[in-house]
């Protein structure tokens, strides 16, 4: 089973899903993704995280992320939970949901851990950037549902720090100050770089105003 790191390219497959066959790269074309995984259908805990998600979609949209899930169930028993998902959470599932039953995604992605379940995938979480590097994963057991709100925050910090020399610090949101890359240490570059000024609480750690997307 393989072992993804940060910066690996996350792996292309061809599968069934619940919009019809998949080629993973090609589906992503130049958006960014979210492939996140469940350990079975008509759980609970997963039907409020598609119902989320779904709800989510103009989110999603906003930032140019493509959202798949995954099962190892079957395909015809994704289309009946996914009527029961549209049901119990007031909402359209308007995102594909991969057939796993062979589970080739899942040993792709190393998605089931031996010592929690041999057959079952943990709940786990792999953003994706344009071009296919793997830029995020979490894992959650099985009884825990995700934080969809986090997986925002993260796709956002995510999206400002690759075009901008910036970090996000702990509990950043959208919109507040950010930390200034401690490499960057010319006066002239700082003064191009950060025209809304910053201040240094040490040489290494310097708050900004979060730059313009």
């Amino acid at each position: 089973m393989a072992t993804l790191r940060l910066g690996d390219t996350a792996p292309d497959f061809i599968q069934e899903s619940s919009i019809g066959v998949i080629g993973f790269h090609s589906w992503l074309g130049n958006s960014w993704g979210i492939l996140f995984s469940h350990p079975a259908d008509f759980t609970p805990v997963c039907t409020t995280e598609l119902g989320v998600t779904a709800r989510l979609a103009n989110e999603f949209k906003k930032r140019n992320v493509k959202a798949i899930a995954l099962s190892v169930d079957s395909v015809a028993s994704h289309l009946g939970w996914i009527k029961d998902i549209n049901e119990t959470q007031s909402t359209v599932v308007n995102f594909p949901i991969l057939e796993d039953a062979n589970r080739k995604v899942s040993v792709l992605y190393d998605l089931i851990h031996p010592n929690a379940s041999t057959t079952n995938t943990v709940r786990s979480v792999h953003v994706i950037d344009p071009n296919k590097k793997i830029r995020l994963i979490l894992t959650y057991p099985a009884s825990t549902g995700r934080n969809f709100n986090e997986i925002l925050r993260v796709i956002d910090s995510l999206q400002l720090t690759e075009y901008h020399s910036v970090a996000t610090p702990a509990n950043w949101k959208d919109g507040d100050d950010v930390v200034i890359l401690p490499s960057i240490t010319d006066p002239n570059v700082l003064i191009s770089k950060f025209p809304k000024g910053f201040r240094s609480i040490k040489p290494y750690l310097r708050f900004t105003p979060q730059p313009n997307k």
